[in-house]
């Protein structure tokens, strides 16, 4: 999940949800806003998954 927000010259920024992590700005189309945030690792949302996933299998999943 990301939010956009438009500059005043037209060009985007996006934001990460999950980590609040700004992945990019000024970028100019869409198309490439999607593009990055494919691209974009989101430590807190990876950990959510690993949690849940120890949590579905009945393992529990120790960090040190």
């Amino acid at each position: 999940m990301f939010s956009h927000t438009q500059n005043e010259n037209g060009t985007y920024n996006t934001r990460c949800l999950h980590c609040f992590m700004t992945i990019a700005s000024s970028v100019e189309s869409t198309e490439e806003l999607e593009r990055i945030e494919l691209q974009h690792v989101c430590p807190e949302r990876a950990l959510a998954d690993l949690l849940a996933q120890g949590t579905s299998t009945g393992r529990h999943v120790h960090l040190n």
